[in-house]
């Protein structure tokens, strides 16, 4: 598929979103085109190393968006469409150079590591009581167990404590990780935030207080972490992302 076809599908998914959300077709009847359709531009994005911004599995989730009151109006809801899909068309027409330095965005190739995002900034999106915004810090508790199976190296990454880290301590795991491959008192900052990522997820889905500002703090702080990581291990480097 070409980026032109690529872009028309994609502009094609915006169109029957703003349908369905201005008085247009009914959902049942919709989705079965919006699912299909959706598989279709993930399966072309991630060819190109680029990440669907779209967090709606189907037109219900979409639903449950454009009627909470955030988008009370037809043009409220025409505009967020637009600022939902802009970047990401604007950045294909850019063609395949630009998407190759495209470092933030791109899919680590942790395949459980991205989907986990995805599914976590889906549930931030959607998140409105006191248990989702907890979920929300257990997404965050397994996305730093997965990125910290993927790295970690018990040859090569000694704990602090000696300690061998059991499949779940992600804390050890990435603390290990980190102190060998950010090695000296210059990475003593970046030692420090991944720490930090991993107790304010752990925290978070233990408080029964658990609010919005909460939950997109743990969610920002684990993205970072899982970037950080990425980079570390050289899965942003523009080469790795264009030859992916």
């Amino acid at each position: 598929m070409t980026d032109t076809e690529l872009i028309e599908e994609i502009e094609a998914q915006r169109g029957l979103m703003v349908a369905v959300s201005t008085g247009g077709p009914r959902i049942d009847a919709a989705n079965p085109e919006y699912a299909s359709r959706r598989n279709l531009i993930r399966g072309k994005l991630d060819q190109r190393a680029l990440q669907d911004p779209n967090p709606y599995n189907d037109l219900w989730a979409w639903y449950g968006k454009w009627s909470s009151g955030d988008l009370p109006s037809y043009r409220s809801r025409r505009l967020y469409l637009a600022e939902l899909y802009n970047p990401l068309i604007d950045r294909i027409r850019r063609g395949p150079a630009a998407q190759g330095v495209e470092i933030f965005g791109a899919p680590t190739g942790w395949a459980r590591v991205d989907r986990a995002v995805g599914e976590m900034r889906r549930l931030l999106e959607e998140a409105s009581t006191e248990v989702q915004f907890q979920a929300v810090g257990l997404y965050c508790r397994e996305i730093l167990i997965s990125v910290g199976q993927a790295v970690y190296d018990p040859v090569r990454h000694p704990t602090m404590d000696g300690v061998v880290p059991s499949e779940t301590d992600s804390k050890r795991m990435l603390e290990a990780f980190v102190a060998v491959e950010l090695a000296g008192g210059t990475n003593e900052v970046s030692r420090r935030h991944a720490k930090a990522a991993v107790d304010l997820a752990n925290e978070l889905q233990h408080r029964r207080t658990a609010t919005f500002r909460q939950a997109a703090l743990c969610a920002e702080a684990t993205a970072a972490v899982v970037n950080v990581l990425a980079i570390v291990s050289g899965r942003r480097d523009p080469e790795t992302i264009a030859g992916s």
